[in-house]
């Protein structure tokens, strides 16, 4: 396991949609290891593969309760709204509040390829949302609450 570089606001990779994870290979493994190492030592609740210059739809977060780790996620349900404040491990020294659903129900692969389903609310719920929005290209900074800034 390694501690890999966190890419900061204005890298171009946190701007771009990350590929489907076709193929669970040590690569990906590996991946996963990195990201929860990193994840540890930049004291976050959550990492999504961009954020580390990879562009594959691996997600990992952490609230308390043990890593949680995701191959492409998908959100499939969800309910409710929650404003809350926000940061990124990608936009040091910023935060905001945010409008996410309170309760939502994500679907995705574990390590060993089989399907999970994750259906949680509170802040379990908002770091998923947070993290699945950067495989998408997507920063909390763009759903930032203007007047919270």
């Amino acid at each position: 396991m390694a501690i890999r570089n966190i890419r900061l606001e204005g890298d171009p990779v946190l701007r771009k949609k990350s590929r489907k994870v076709e193929k669970i290979d040590d690569r990906i493994i590996t991946l996963l290891d990195d990201m929860a190492e990193t994840m540890k030592h930049e004291e976050g609740v959550g990492l999504a593969a961009p954020q580390v210059g990879v562009l594959r739809a691996v997600i990992i977060v952490d609230v308390g309760d043990g890593i949680i780790e995701l191959i492409n996620p998908r959100l499939i349900e969800w309910r409710g709204k929650e404003i809350k404040v926000e940061a990124c491990l990608s936009i040091p020294d910023m935060s905001g509040e945010v409008e996410r659903p309170y309760w939502v129900k994500v679907k995705g692969l574990n390590r060993k390829g089989e399907e999970v389903v994750i259906a949680c609310e509170g802040l379990l719920a908002r770091a998923l949302c947070h993290e699945m929005d950067h495989l998408e290209g997507i920063l909390f900074i763009d759903k930032v609450i203007p007047e919270s800034r």
